[in-house]
């Protein structure tokens, strides 16, 4: 029978680390995961005391074997609750390619809905897949990035005392700097930056940024290390939304910044944050060759953990906690910025306004539309507006057929319903064995090699 412990020790006898994760005792690495490094450590669960004594102690360093982005930032949760408030924690994890919006953002503004459900590249069993991206919203707030096997994201979490926007990030960069990053440092921002040479001048590139939750008794303050991405090129484009040029939005906005891969192992860099991390908080605290390993098994028999990723993983989390936002594909008194141009399938004089409000339309005002009846176009035009009103966009699947129901006559609603489902069709989480076997692509060389330091991106910020 398998213990109801959510945490494993390990021990570590050379540089190369190797994780143990499962029931039995052999090494394994579980599908999905992030590869790791080989490493001989003592394995043992904890009882339900010991898992106490740990989150007691004043120095705590974790690392996840998990890829789930869900039960990462639910494992990261439970630690921000749970630890000490006099203890200072490291947690770090790697996830599968995500898009990750900060508490208070629009996915709609932020992210290309339709480019995460085509998902990215990826290699299964020496087969080209592409893998479903998911989309996530934290609990805490800042911007939007992207993660995949090439970031390794890193967390702190302290008392409010000794909280400081900066001191985290210089590890970071210590840990980068003995790794042979000479260049890399903080700036005003609070992000991590690297300057690199190119010819007479010096180009300024973001590879880490950050973001913060405050509370009470703790202080988190949690980044992205953008290492060796396979995924550079395509960071962009799954960060430029198509809505984005129709909507005025209340919540954060992300900034775009340039971007590229440091090309460290993530092993490695894991390794040098660890280092820094008990340099800064000296030997008397932390045994160097101690920590606890995280396996997603054993953290999702953990209520609070398994709590959290239902939480998290819910439509109603990552589209209804939406910030109060208008919509309109035409410039207007309160928002008078040019749109583009409309696609010609559309009707000439098709126009579309609605305000939503935690995903919530809570006005709507449509016309243009071709009605198959001789009827009262204005009058038929209002009465599908109030019909739309109390829908929840992201429970919308198809707008042809919202369209169409929610007028009283027929309409032709394809070529309107078409480019609406471009704009706000919702990513639905999609099952474990789906996120797992992906689809099947035609190229199969495409997304086996990651773009080199040199290629540079647009990335958003995340803080």
């Amino acid at each position: 029978m398998r213990p109801r412990a959510g945490f494993l020790s390990w021990r570590c006898t050379s540089r190369v680390q190797h994780f143990l994760v499962g029931k039995n005792s052999q090494c394994q690495q579980q599908p999905g995961q992030p590869p790791q490094a080989s490493h001989h450590i003592q394995r043992r669960f904890f009882t339900p005391q010991q898992q106490q004594d740990i989150t007691s102690r004043s120095v705590q360093v974790y690392r996840s074997t998990s890829a789930d982005p869900f039960v990462n930032l639910s494992i990261e949760h439970h630690l921000l609750q749970r630890s000490h408030p006099d203890s200072t924690v490291l947690f770090l994890y790697t996830n599968r390619p995500c898009v990750v919006i900060g508490r208070n953002q629009n996915p709609w503004v932020e992210v290309n809905l339709g480019l995460l459900r085509q998902g990215v590249p990826g290699l299964k069993s020496g087969e080209v897949i592409n893998r479903p991206v998911d989309l996530v919203r934290r609990r805490s707030g800042g911007g939007t990035v992207f993660h995949d096997e090439g970031n390794v994201n890193w967390t702190v979490i302290c008392p409010p005392a000794v909280f400081d926007r900066d001191r985290h990030a210089e590890m970071v960069v210590r840990a980068l700097r003995h790794l042979g990053v000479a260049t890399a440092r903080v700036n005003e921002r609070h992000d991590i930056v690297l300057h690199v040479d190119a010819g007479d001048a010096r180009e300024t590139y973001k590879i880490s940024g950050s973001a913060y939750k405050l509370t009470r008794l703790r202080s988190l303050h949690h980044g992205t290390c953008l290492l060796a991405s396979p995924n550079l090129s395509r960071i962009s484009p799954l960060l430029r939304s198509p809505a984005e040029p129709y909507i005025k939005a209340r919540g954060v906005e992300s900034v775009r910044t340039k971007v590229r891969n440091v090309e460290v192992d993530t092993a490695a860099f894991s390794d040098a944050v660890v280092n820094e991390f008990q340099r800064m908080y000296g030997s008397d605290h932390v045994d160097p060759e101690e920590g606890v390993m995280v396996g997603e098994e054993s953290a999702l028999d953990m209520p609070e953990i398994c709590k959290g990723v239902e939480e998290l993983r819910s439509p109603e989390w990552i589209y209804s906690q939406t910030p109060q936002f208008t919509f309109s594909t035409h410039p207007s008194e309160d928002d008078p910025r040019p749109r583009p141009s409309p696609p010609p399938e559309l009707p000439p004089n098709f126009q579309f306004n609605l305000t939503a409000r935690h995903g919530e339309i809570q006005d709507a005002a449509i016309s243009g539309l071709t009605y198959l009846d001789d009827v009262d176009s204005a009058s038929q035009n209002q009465v599908l507006s109030q019909a739309l009103v109390s829908q929840h966009l992201h429970r919308i699947t198809d707008w042809r057929e919202a369209l169409g129901s929610a007028s009283p006559v027929p309409v032709d609603s394809e070529p309107v319903g078409r480019w609406l489902n471009g704009i706000f069709l919702p990513l639905m989480s999609l099952s474990e064995p789906a996120q797992q076997d992906g689809l099947k692509v035609a190229s199969t060389t495409e997304g086996r090699h990651h773009q080199k330091g040199q290629d540079i991106h647009s990335w958003r910020r995340i803080c």
